[in-house]
């Protein structure tokens, strides 16, 4: 299902989805005529679905040199008109997630992983009710993609590069990024040897995008 059956699907038109077409927006800017993937789910969390996020858009992007998915929720902010929540100064959590995975273009194969790592991400905020700001990490337990030879063990978060916060009628939303941290990073920071803006800006050198490579090792 592609982005505009999706909304066709759930009539969010303007007058009712005014959050989800400021994000629109502000990542027309960004990519233009594009058209992005999409991952909808079919029972929004409001209806009772188990899925916190509504939506899961990916452009394909060569930003920073990098051929990647940048990838945008739809579902921490407020998306569908609310009358209770217009003119608050953060739209529901205050930000939608973004993340970039490098890949081939077009991508050989559906990242479907990606689109349950966001899920799981938004679990996590909606259930403990704390959430993601620049220069947060989290452990994954893990790879972040299972059944996967990577060393990309953690996350660290950061305001993504290319899109700046935006405006709605319920509030102001930031797009926060995830970024994948190897092993060895992660056990720096679990030991506060280096903190997480000196890992981000290590890497912003060479990978000015932030883009997650499952390949990357340490050293």
């Amino acid at each position: 299902m592609n982005l505009s059956q999706y909304r066709e699907l759930y009539d969010a038109d303007s007058g009712d989805a005014p959050g989800w077409d400021a994000i629109d927006s502000r990542l027309k800017e960004v990519y233009g005529s594009q058209e992005p993937r999409h991952w909808g789910t079919l029972i929004k969390a409001m209806l009772g679905g188990p899925d916190p996020i509504d939506g899961i858009s990916a452009y394909e992007s060569q930003a920073g040199g990098i051929s990647h998915l940048h990838f945008c929720t739809y579902g921490y902010s407020e998306l569908y008109y609310n009358e209770e929540a217009v003119g608050n100064d953060l739209s529901g959590f205050g930000f939608e997630m973004t993340f970039r995975i490098a890949s081939p273009l077009p991508p050989t194969e559906e990242p479907d992983w990606v689109w349950n790592l966001l899920q799981n991400l938004a679990r996590y905020v909606f259930e403990s009710g704390r959430w993601f700001e620049e220069y947060h990490w989290i452990p994954a337990n893990g790879p972040i993609r299972l059944e996967y030879e990577t060393d990309i063990v953690g996350l660290v978060f950061v305001r993504d590069p290319e899109l700046p916060p935006i405006e709605s009628p319920h509030g102001r939303v930031q797009f926060i990024q995830a970024f994948g941290i190897t092993s060895g990073e992660l056990a720096s920071l679990k030991a506060k040897s280096r903190s997480c803006q000196e890992i981000i800006e290590e890497q912003r050198r060479l990978n000015p995008m932030l883009v997650t490579d499952l390949a990357r090792r340490d050293g």
